[in-house]
């Protein structure tokens, strides 16, 4: 079941955005989300096991920005990916399901929706950076992410350098790291509202090149089409590491996700999600 809210979201580029409840795999009970105008004795805020409070009684909200894939996207009407999994691991911990919100990725940097308390925590593939910390606190870091270039075949394009020298058009999606990253090496790159968008202006010739994620890269090239037409250039080591975030002083539902993680890494539940959502571990930890 999918509810759509619409209202108006801090940081958004339009007046009037949308942001949309999403069932997930770990949501089994159908009809499970009420319908907009409704009420009920149990909605409101409440508090999960060992003492962690929610915005809703019952549930674990997370705020994303649709589609993310591997971390996050739809198939068969439902939200999945690693860090749906992964959240999906501290839900139950918890004793609560996880419900989805798909909001604007630019209020995440912000905070603006754990703050105003639409959501408990944020997990969209975002990277740690001092910045965003300024805003929201982070859970361990749960990903090691690097960027890459991917160009249309017939650009010829393989690094930045050719982008460059050849006076090609680089894109990249809005907010995100791969966008400050083509700023700090003097591109001025087309700015894209979501990974989706990025991948059409490639294949429509709005730009020759984009820098993102590299698992996002690798998803796509998953797509027998996509691979016929783009190839994979240079990939870009920026350090970069991947954490959820929640409200600051939001400690003990910060806590809840940090034991979740380290659980999983130690007993081999995250090297199942890994492999199940981003591919081959890294040799490093395999």
């Amino acid at each position: 079941m999918e509810v759509t809210v619409f209202g108006t979201a801090s940081g958004h580029r339009t007046h009037r955005s949308s942001f949309r409840v999403r069932a997930t795999a770990g949501v089994v009970a159908a009809g499970m989300f009420l319908a907009v105008g409704c009420s009920s004795s149990d909605d409101g805020p409440g508090t999960a096991a060992g003492g962690v409070p929610v915005v809703e009684k019952g549930r674990l909200t997370t705020c994303t920005h649709l589609p993310y894939p591997p971390f996050q996207f739809e198939q068969g009407g439902k939200v999945v990916g690693f860090d749906v999994a992964l959240i999906d691991l501290v839900a139950k911990n918890l004793k609560v399901e996880q419900k989805i919100l798909d909001t604007p990725f630019e209020t995440f940097k912000t905070g603006a929706f754990l703050n105003s308390g639409e959501c408990d925590l944020a997990a969209a593939g975002m990277t740690i950076t001092d910045e965003r910390k300024k805003n929201v606190d982070f859970s361990v870091p749960y990903f090691d992410a690097t960027q890459a270039l991917l160009a249309t075949k017939k650009s010829g394009v393989t690094s930045l350098d050719d982008v460059n020298s050849q006076k090609k058009k680089l894109g990249a999606q809005a907010e995100t790291t791969g966008e400050s990253y083509a700023k700090d090496q003097g591109f001025d790159p087309v700015a894209f509202e979501s990974s989706d968008a990025v991948l059409n202006g490639l294949r429509t010739g709005q730009v020759d090149a984009v820098v993102i994620d590299y698992p996002v890269v690798q998803g796509w090239l998953k797509d027998k089409a996509n691979a016929e037409q783009f190839v994979l250039g240079q990939n870009i080591e920026t350090g970069e590491q991947y954490g959820f975030s929640v409200k600051k002083g939001n400690d003990k539902l910060r806590a809840a996700i940090d034991k979740a993680i380290k659980d999983a890494r130690a007993d081999g539940t995250y090297d199942k999600l890994y492999k199940q959502w981003i591919g081959p571990l890294p040799k490093a930890q395999s």
